[in-house]
């Protein structure tokens, strides 16, 4: 007797759901490694930001700006700028105060999360390892 095809919309659930699972993992994961990474280090160039930028290889999108890790190990994306409204009122002379930073929540697909959060987790596992290595000399 031969076997009833396996319904395509049924292997396309339990393939959405391994992902599922694994970017959930990947979440705490990501979570656990960013606090220890204490103190977490600033964005590049930034002056108020705690921040690792995140480099997603093919997942990369022209729609994201610059994506992060932070240090509740959640990704979010970094905008940067200047408030050109103050820069008007104040006529340039705080730069500081101007300085815009501002972290957006992203929604990232989990086959996309997967990419991010394992670049993410790699590039904070090679930080402690670091740190690790200046405590140990």
């Amino acid at each position: 007797m031969a076997e009833r095809p396996i319904d395509p919309l049924q292997r396309k659930d339990e393939a959405d759901l391994v992902l599922e699972r694994a970017a959930d993992r990947l979440r705490a994961l990501l979570r656990d490694a960013a606090r220890e990474l204490d103190p977490f280090p600033p964005f590049p160039g930034s002056f108020f930001t705690l921040a690792i930028e995140v480099e997603p290889g093919p997942a990369a999108s022209p729609d994201r700006g610059c994506v992060v890790v932070c240090p509740d190990g959640e990704l979010r994306e970094l905008l940067m700028g200047v408030d050109l409204e103050d820069a008007a009122l104040s006529g340039w002379q705080d730069p500081v105060s101007m300085r815009k930073e501002e972290l957006r929540e992203i929604q990232l697909h989990p086959r996309d999360y997967i990419v991010y959060a394992y670049e993410a987790l790699t590039r904070i596992t090679e930080l402690l390892l670091e740190r690790q290595g200046e405590a140990g000399r």
